[in-house]
């Protein structure tokens, strides 16, 4: 580890536990790793955030916007409106958003309503400020890689823990309140903006705004597996009770203990016995379960299945903590 880095680490963990008394050795290295695996987590989620940023603003400077093309979802009712209006795609993009991130704030978590913010005022600075060159005026090519390069924008701030386009966090709490999947209700809403789109420039630009949606959406599905789709994780780790009680009070999200054994052993020597932790949570939250799980147990064997939808239970009900 790097020697300045390694300083911040320590005197970080010592502020932490300065309240303590007679803390042990122990204490001071468990703390130590759980702030560098905060630090490398932080720093990945930036990147990929910061990729997602230029990637969206390419696709929207470079193909989209020069062209009086629309996208489905908050970024589609931006371009659709400064197409009328001249208005700054880099100020449209803040207002539409806005209300989206404050409703992710209640329905998904703080943290992740800031890191939001943060993607989202960032990819409004580069669509304001960094030139990018006008790439085509080939229609198709447009709609084609101007999505591809959107879809690639919004999967990458996705995998950040965040959103640069809001209509995914509208799509989750309205899940939560209608029994319909989250995409059916990301289909209706772009259902919607097309056909706005076609009323107020017409039907051919709302057709290639199709073509571009569905460009952007294989390619947040390529990145990301589906904002739509719930993730079951199964837990293996010593350090099971731990994760558990994790799990169940710092982030707010019920689990299942179930008993197993290890399948390998060498003849005549007993199985090992462990518990199981079943978990079920939504694509945007596993960046904050992967730090968390990696604080207690680095090692610890991790499956993740995609679920199209689940019923009952607390998932589409609690917001996570």
């Amino acid at each position: 580890m790097n020697t300045i880095l390694q300083y911040i680490l320590v005197q970080r963990a010592k502020n932490k536990l300065k309240s303590e008394k007679n803390v042990a050795k122990r204490q001071l290295v468990k703390e130590i790793r759980v702030g560098h695996v905060e630090l490398m987590h932080a720093l990945k989620e930036i990147l990929f955030i910061a990729i997602g940023v230029g990637a969206a603003g390419f696709g929207l400077k470079g193909f989209l916007l020069p062209n009086n093309f629309i996208d489905g979802g908050a970024t589609g009712v931006s371009l659709l409106i400064q197409v009328k209006s001249n208005i700054s795609l880099g100020i449209l993009l803040l207002l539409v958003n806005i209300p989206f991130i404050l409703l992710g704030a209640k329905t998904i978590s703080g943290k992740f309503a800031i890191r939001s913010i943060f993607a989202i005022l960032a990819l409004a600075i580069v669509v304001h400020f960094v030139p990018y060159p006008i790439i085509t005026s080939d229609k198709l090519l447009i709609a084609v890689f101007g999505g591809f390069f959107l879809g690639l924008g919004i999967g990458m701030a996705m995998r950040g823990g965040s959103v640069i386009d809001g209509t995914e966090v509208l799509a989750i709490y309205l899940s939560r309140k209608w029994h319909m999947t989250i995409g059916d209700i990301l289909l209706l809403i772009n259902i919607l903006i097309f056909s706005a789109g076609a009323y107020l420039l017409s039907i051919e630009t709302a057709l290639y705004a199709i073509l571009t949606y569905l460009a952007a959406a294989k390619t947040v599905n390529y990145v990301v597996d589906g904002v739509e789709e719930y993730i079951g994780v199964t837990i293996i780790s010593p350090k099971n009770e731990e994760i558990r009680v994790m799990l169940t009070e710092k982030m707010g999200r019920a689990c299942t203990v179930y008993s197993g054994k290890g399948g390998y052993a060498k003849d005549g020597t007993a199985r090992i016995s462990t518990e199981i932790i079943y978990t079920v949570m939504t694509r945007l939250e596993l960046a904050r379960l992967s730090t968390e799980i990696d604080k207690i147990d680095k090692n610890a064997f991790i499956v993740m299945g995609v679920i199209k939808d689940i019923r009952g239970g607390m998932i589409k009900k609690k917001p996570l903590k």
